[in-house]
């Protein structure tokens, strides 16, 4: 009897513990994450950051779901232009990975000053590079759609989307980045808010914009790009309120923004590895989008939405895997790179089991979530072996995601580069041309390579880790 009141006992104060961390990771109180108890550290850092995914998710399922019911080329001309403009993300990525390991390094030495400089000098940089980034992307929006195999019917119906996309990318930039910066010092609740912020401008928006309401003209695919670029920068507006008038543990002043060169010397040296790296998978994204475009616009809607369904599971495993980024970071900053290299490995299979579950829904009910965004049926039966083949995969994504971002939070950018040049374009680019187009596979022989060139990622991602190197990088 003493047992089972002890059991029962046991478990309401687990539930109470529990019911404490979200209250608490939610609202954004400070911890020390080097010196709590690394599960709760990894629980407080986890949830906001993984609603912060879902919240970035929201964006990219919201405009498929309204851009879907104008049709099979709007949803392609969507997919066409995300294919571009991961290069925008990819950049954005980059200058993250950066300010991850640079800001959670001085916050680990418990010196915010030194934080809050870096943060200035990734924002002034990624601003300058969004800027040069968006000039030509609404020049040339036409001729990038048909560079990437659209019709000229649908790329002239459909630039303006291209167009208004990359002019707004210098908001996808500092909300990246910024967030990156609250993250990495540890409020990732400010982050999740930011993200909140965007996403209910973005969900209002969208079909008022779209189908017109009222006074509110019809404006179409391009008031998706409208919408989005409005929900977002709206939110970095909010980010740089609180950056300049907040009391968090990032506080800037207009003198930290004069350009510090050795500070972005450091910068560019952090940022070029997870830049690259991005760079190498993003130019294997357009390949292969490439590769299924030679099957027509229905192969393309259906990976489109495929791609976006799988993306919204992924996007908080990329939560995860940020939070094992911040640890990492700070705890090397302590000078605990054995409590680094823990916080990892806990999150890695913590990961695993929760991308195993989607994994296991994805496989047995593919048809349900996608037709949820289109009912045309050979669109639908794409997208459906899309989804079932890419998501088989997801157990081995989950500890690659966390290997990867540990690898970036330690600094060490440059040697998930090499693993993404290895895996994507040795190994996915080549492998999905010869399945599609030597074996006759078509789409489904891209979704295969994608599958093999992930999965090969996460083996080499797990075996350089545990060699420990990156515990040795000076940032």
């Amino acid at each position: 009897m003493r047992k089972e009141r002890y059991a029962v006992t046991n478990i309401r104060r687990k539930i109470s513990l529990y019911r404490y961390l979200i209250r608490d990771s939610l609202a954004g109180s400070e911890h020390d994450y080097t010196s709590m108890r690394l599960g709760e550290a990894i629980f407080l850092l986890a949830v906001p950051m993984v609603l912060e995914m879902v919240m970035e998710s929201v964006f990219a399922i919201a405009d498929i779901y309204f851009v879907s019911q104008l049709g099979a080329n709007a949803v392609a001309a969507v997919g066409l232009t995300e294919s571009i403009i991961t290069l925008v993300y990819a950049l954005a990525v980059g200058f993250s990975a950066g300010t991850t390991a640079m800001v959670s390094r001085r916050i680990g030495e418990k010196n915010p000053e030194a934080a809050s400089h870096a943060a200035a000098q990734a924002i002034l940089a990624a601003s300058a590079i969004a800027i040069l980034l968006g000039i030509p992307g609404v020049v040339y929006a036409y001729d990038l759609l048909r560079l990437m195999g659209a019709s000229h019917e649908l790329a002239i119906a459909n630039y303006g989307y291209t167009a208004i996309m990359f002019g707004g990318n210098i908001v996808i930039m500092l909300l990246f980045v910024i967030n990156a910066a609250f993250r990495s010092a540890g409020d990732a609740a400010l982050s999740m808010r930011v993200l909140l912020v965007a996403n209910g401008i973005n969900i209002l928006l969208d079909p008022l914009l779209i189908f017109g309401f009222g006074l509110i003209p019809a404006l179409g695919i391009e008031g998706a790009a409208i919408a989005t670029n409005l929900g977002r920068g709206v939110a970095v507006l909010y980010q740089f309120y609180v950056l300049f008038r907040g009391s968090k543990r990032i506080r800037l002043r207009f003198a930290h923004f004069a350009p510090k060169v050795e500070l972005l010397l450091t910068l560019t040296r952090l940022s070029v590895g997870g830049i690259l790296q991005n760079i190498i998978a993003t130019a294997s994204w357009i390949i292969m989008v490439r590769i299924v475009s030679v099957f027509g616009s229905v192969a393309v809607a259906g990976y489109t939405i495929a791609i976006r369904i799988v993306v919204f599971a992924l996007l908080p495993s990329w939560g995860l895997s940020n939070a094992a980024s911040t640890l990492v970071g700070q705890n090397l900053g302590a000078g605990k790179p054995g409590r680094a290299a823990r916080a990892a490995w806990i999150t890695g299979f913590a990961n695993m089991g929760l991308l195993g579950l989607v994994s296991l829904i994805f496989v047995s009910f593919p048809g349900s979530f996608v037709r949820l965004f289109i009912s045309e049926p050979e669109v639908i039966e794409l997208a459906v072996s899309c989804l079932k083949i890419v998501s088989a995969g997801f157990l081995f994504y989950a500890m690659g995601m966390v290997m990867t971002q540990s690898l970036n939070g330690a600094g060490d950018t440059y040697t998930p580069t090499l693993l993404n040049f290895i895996c994507f374009w040795l190994i996915e680019i080549p492998l999905a041309w010869f399945l599609a187009l030597r074996m006759g596979l078509q789409s489904e022989g891209v979704f295969y390579a994608i599958v093999i060139a992930e999965s090969t990622l996460t083996l080499l991602g797990m075996t350089v880790f545990r060699r420990g190197k990156w515990k040795l990088k000076v940032v």
